[in-house]
């Protein structure tokens, strides 16, 4: 795994030929226990650096789409399943906790519902105030920049343009780590403003 911008943050990925990008796991290594977000399957290399930081006690779901290797990883290591509630009836194992939206998981990570997207219950994850950590709705293409999901993949574009304007509108935001794409490490909050403003048009 590769040490993100603060030293308690990892990140592993996977390139994706069909869409031509990578997508991205995080890694919130904290003494209370680590927290994995979304999770790619791991390399023995990743594996090994993942226990060696104390593991996972819990996994957090974004999506249906990204429930990726999550279920193996948990069984692993003794972690508890937070999925989305709006997305239950599309994943097809329980999960220990199912996440409305608005609430914080623990104490430092907050989740919001992001409605309109291509399914139901996708979430968003705020960290500690300035770090979002995004599903499918919110990505990057290019570097640098954020987009939003095809307009085909959406179930509301009102909806999902409303959920963007939300997230933009939160202070402190400086890095943005989508599921799908670029990282923004820095002035990831100006490049969600920006998306927010352009979705106006």
């Amino acid at each position: 795994m590769k040490q993100l911008h603060r030293k308690d943050l990892f990140g592993w990925s996977l390139f994706n030929e069909e869409r031509n990008l990578d997508f991205h796991s995080v890694l919130w290594v904290r003494p209370e226990g680590n927290v994995l977000i979304d999770p790619l399957p791991l390399s023995a290399h990743d594996r090994r650096h993942l226990q060696a930081l104390g593991g996972a006690k819990l996994i957090v779901i974004t999506n249906f789409d990204h429930i990726r290797a999550s279920w193996l990883i948990a069984r692993e290591n003794g972690a508890k399943l937070y999925g989305p509630a709006g997305d239950r009836d599309l994943i097809s194992f329980p999960c220990d906790v199912w996440l409305e939206g608005n609430e914080d998981i623990v104490p430092g990570l907050t989740v919001f519902r992001m409605t309109g997207s291509k399914t139901p219950g996708e979430l968003a994850l705020l960290l500690e105030n300035d770090t979002l950590i995004t599903g499918d709705l919110i990505r990057s293409h290019v570097g640098g920049e954020l987009c939003l999901l095809p307009d085909a993949k959406l179930q509301d574009k009102r909806q999902a343009i409303a959920s963007v304007k939300r997230l933009a509108a939160l202070p402190g935001i400086k890095t943005v780590l989508p599921g799908d794409g670029w990282p923004l490490f820095n002035n990831g909050g100006v490049a969600l403003q920006r998306l927010a403003a352009a979705l106006d048009g």
